[in-house]
């Protein structure tokens, strides 16, 4: 797959690239796929890396149903939960015959790492090839495997580049509930599934969002 490339500053970048810049530390950025991405108000998706059971459903549940919006999803995708999430979102829902096929989302992966040498995942390739699917990295291309300050930088800037964020779920006091607050704080919309374990993300102003209707997600 081809790289594109935009070295720190360039004139040429998009101007939906521009949040990020800054984040990215004077690296380049380098990106696969369809960029136009960018420009759909991607909504975040975040998890901490232990998640309790209702919660697992519901996530699997809210996939399911944001499978027919053509909405379009960023993140790292790299919690066990949040790769579930992906797998199921780029899952092509059953055609009902005599129906047009249903409007299908996209997605944004933002690896913790550079994109060169990257393997594309056998998943990730007709949803790629389809337009369907977006890499982003803001790391250097010696940079091959992540690391927890990879991701923390990742995690910012896909918060950065996001219209709206969605949290499954955030450990209190853990680094996701911290980014669940600085988007408030920056008067970004942050939604999570309601549950007794996401209560202090609804405490902060977190809204909750069902998972049979989601809705709220959906960009007017």
């Amino acid at each position: 797959m081809q790289i594109t490339r935009f070295e720190y500053g360039s004139p040429h970048a998009p101007s939906s690239l521009r949040p990020c810049t800054e984040s990215a530390g004077g690296s380049a950025i380098t990106l696969i796929g369809d960029q136009t991405l960018l420009d759909r108000q991607p909504i975040a998706l975040f998890c901490s890396v232990k998640c309790p059971g209702d919660i697992i459903l519901k996530s699997y549940d809210l996939a399911r149903a944001l499978r027919v919006y053509p909405i379009t999803l960023i993140g790292g995708f790299q919690s066990p939960i949040e790769k579930e999430f992906l797998e199921l979102l780029l899952r092509r829902p059953a055609t009902q015959p005599g129906r047009a096929a249903p409007l299908l989302p996209s997605v944004i992966i933002c690896p913790a790492r550079g994109l060169a040498n990257m393997r594309i995942p056998r998943p990730w390739r007709d949803p790629l090839a389809a337009g369907r699917l977006l890499l982003l990295s803001t790391f250097p291309d010696s940079l091959r495997r992540p690391t927890a300050a990879s991701a923390s930088r990742r995690n910012a800037c896909v918060a950065t580049l996001a219209h709206r964020i969605l949290i499954l779920h955030a450990a209190q006091g853990g680094k996701t509930e911290a980014l669940c607050r600085q988007a408030l704080a920056a008067a970004k919309p942050v939604y999570t599934l309601p549950s007794p374990h996401n209560a202090h993300l609804i405490a902060l102003g977190a809204q909750p969002v069902l998972p049979d209707d989601p809705s709220a997600l959906v960009p007017a």
